[in-house]
């Protein structure tokens, strides 16, 4: 039961995505009813090859990582491959959002931004804040292993990415909002898009390492357990372990289907 029920949470994280491709679906729709203009359109083109170009290079830098690796524990690093690359495709969608080019349209006179809630719901970001938060606790509670390679890696990629996210919600959040017209709809489509790609990407670095953290404090305890009531604490890191993994997973895959560039083609209505 206790395993059970410490997988509940991932399960939520899984509902809460689902529930955020409705909001998708609609700022495309809204996108959709407006009309055509060329300068919509040149912005939707500028930023979707920012996007690809940052991304390639998000390739290129977990290629690197990989050639890396073998270098250093040649055939013992097959097991890193995947990981390496992950990182660097996740580094490149954080980079790709947080150094988007600012739009060329009117802002609103006075000044006028979006609240947090309109671009990401509130439960998503702060689930991503308190994965690197426990990633960090978990990190600090192995404080013997602190220095080795691998606690420090899992726990310094986390952070970074979290950083970068903050900053592209940050610039999101601080950016006013365009003057009245057909601007507005594809300006919250990118502020959604941005939100909601940073926050999975950060999400992704955050989980499968806290799950990894959980696993092997389950296994450093698990050899100092003597008594059968102490027992229970290496079943419930494990079950967390398990649980921050598949939420990952789970993050991972809605993450691909957000990386579909905001698109504009002829209104629905016309």
């Amino acid at each position: 039961m206790l395993f059970i029920a410490l997988m509940v949470p991932a399960a939520m994280l899984a509902r809460g995505w689902s529930l955020a491709s409705g909001r998708r679906a609609v700022a495309s729709a809204g996108v959709e009813f407006v009309p055509v203009t060329p300068e919509a359109t040149a912005q939707l083109a500028r930023q979707a090859t920012h996007a690809h170009r940052v991304r390639l290079l998000g390739l290129l830098l977990g290629l690197a990582l990989v050639v890396s690796t073998v270098v250093l524990f040649a055939e013992a690093s097959v097991f890193l491959w995947v990981p390496a690359l992950a990182v660097g495709l996740l580094a490149g969608v954080l980079l790709a959002e947080a150094t988007r080019p600012r739009p060329r349209w009117a802002t609103a006179s006075p000044a006028r931004r979006p609240r947090r809630s309109e671009q990401i719901s509130l439960w998503l970001l702060w689930t991503m804040r308190a994965a690197v938060a426990g990633v960090v606790l978990t990190a600090l509670l192995q404080v013997d292993d602190l220095a080795s390679p691998v606690v420090a890696t899992a726990t310094a990629v986390p952070l970074a990415g979290w950083l970068l996210a903050e900053a592209a919600l940050l610039r999101v959040w601080l950016r006013p909002l365009p003057a009245e017209g057909a601007d507005v709809p594809v300006d919250e489509a990118q502020r959604t898009w941005t939100a909601h790609l940073s926050v999975a990407a950060a999400s992704v670095l955050a989980l499968l390492p806290l799950g990894a953290l959980l696993l092997r404090a389950a296994i450093d305890l698990g050899d100092q357990v003597t008594s059968d009531g102490a027992g229970l604490l290496p079943v419930a890191l494990v079950a967390g372990g398990f649980s921050a993994i598949i939420a990952g997973l789970v993050v991972a895959g809605f993450l691909v289907t957000w990386l579909r560039p905001v698109r504009q083609a002829s209104p629905a209505l016309a």
